[in-house]
């Protein structure tokens, strides 16, 4: 993982479900292995955001999906 994705790991860990921690880092780690091969697409992306916006904490939702967007939004530019 580089610096940037340390930080996003951490970030979304704590916004996460106690249940869904292992899951989480999981998914969390196949998109960061697609970063690094070049297989990140937005297609992924667009399967991704919802896998994880469903093991957040509730109130953490709106918030990390706002961030994705951005995110999502970015790839695409």
């Amino acid at each position: 993982m580089n610096a940037g994705q340390n930080q996003f790991f951490d970030f979304i860990m704590e916004r996460t479900q106690e249940t869904q921690k292992e899951a989480m880092q999981a998914l969390l780690e196949e998109g960061f292995a697609k970063q690094a091969n070049g297989t990140f697409t937005p297609e992924y992306l667009a399967g991704y955001t919802p896998k994880m916006l469903d093991m957040l904490k509730p109130e953490y939702v709106a918030e990390v999906r706002e961030i994705t967007e951005k995110f999502g939004q970015a790839r695409t530019n």
